[in-house]
């Protein structure tokens, strides 16, 4: 029996364990690829980067569940790493939805682990208010007023970092990190009723539904899937950002190994088949 043979009827229990292999030893290793970064993210880490340091804050929404946090943490945390790095205030807003607001911690707990940022100084975490869009559109009157307390309890009025917030006039720059169509919300209340800039960062089979909204200038810049995340990480580090851990990157390494060799076992498959059948015909 030829090589092609025997490959072709390779058991299908080495392809497994090859592939979990290529996703396994990058992330042991850390293994990252060259990143090249794409307009959409780096207009997003500009408008960022433009907000004034212990000035007026950005806003962080956390508008995703467990399901989509390997894709969307590493960009909250990417974009918090690069505000606590610069001295941008942020209010982390647990989001539309429910879980959000634990999405939010894991990221706190993770990013100040590196960072002496201190709550009511530095971020200032806001918790789950329930009416979706009635709820952006309250901050756009009121944020203390629609809020009153922060997470942990806090009165909103009794925090320096909020003192001379009041709305989205106060506000330079909202990224909405989400898996689903809620950053929608953000641009119709928060973008189209009260003029707010609005980024986003959101999973890569949702990125398609927001480039339209990018090219008519509703979003400030996005970033789309685990890629997105890993080329902020890519700019942080171009910026001297301290990031002990770039999740994204490690990721797109493990991620483009799988599929290189996928393709590569694709090939070779076609390949052994043409070849057995063409000396199953000479024969």
């Amino acid at each position: 029996m030829g090589f092609w043979s025997k490959f072709l009827k390779l058991d299908r229990r080495w392809v497994f364990l090859m592939i979990g292999l290529s996703v396994l030893i990058p992330l042991v290793a850390r293994i990252s690829m060259p990143t090249a970064v794409t307009p959409p993210v780096q207009n997003l880490f500009d408008a960022v980067d433009a907000i004034e340091p212990d000035g007026k804050p950005l806003m962080l929404a956390f508008d995703f569940a467990p399901d989509t946090e390997p894709e969307l943490m590493p960009m909250a945390t990417a974009i918090l790493r690069h505000c606590f790095a610069k001295g941008i205030k942020v209010i982390l807003y647990g989001g539309l939805y429910p879980q959000g607001a634990g999405m939010a911690q894991l990221a706190l707990e993770e990013v100040t682990a590196e960072y002496d940022a201190e709550s009511g100084i530095d971020y200032v975490f806001l918790g789950y208010v329930p009416g979706a869009g009635a709820v952006v559109l309250s901050m756009g009157e009121d944020i203390k007023g629609t809020f009153g307390r922060d997470y942990y309890g806090v009165r909103l009025d009794s925090l320096p970092m909020l003192n001379g917030v009041r709305n989205y006039d106060d506000i330079p720059l909202v990224v909405d990190i989400s898996g689903s169509s809620v950053p929608i919300l953000w641009v119709l209340y928060a973008g189209a009723r009260y003029g707010q800039e609005v980024g986003v960062g959101t999973t890569a089979v949702s990125a398609a539904q927001y480039y339209p909204f990018l090219q008519t200038g509703q979003f400030a810049g996005m970033l789309g899937g685990l890629k997105g995340a890993a080329e902020y990480e890519k700019l942080n580090e171009d910026a001297g950002v301290r990031q002990i851990r770039k999740r994204a990157s490690i990721g797109m390494g493990s991620q483009s190994i799988a599929h290189i060799l996928m393709i590569a076992l694709i090939v070779l498959g076609n390949i052994g088949y043409f070849v057995t059948v063409r000396k199953g015909r000479n024969a």
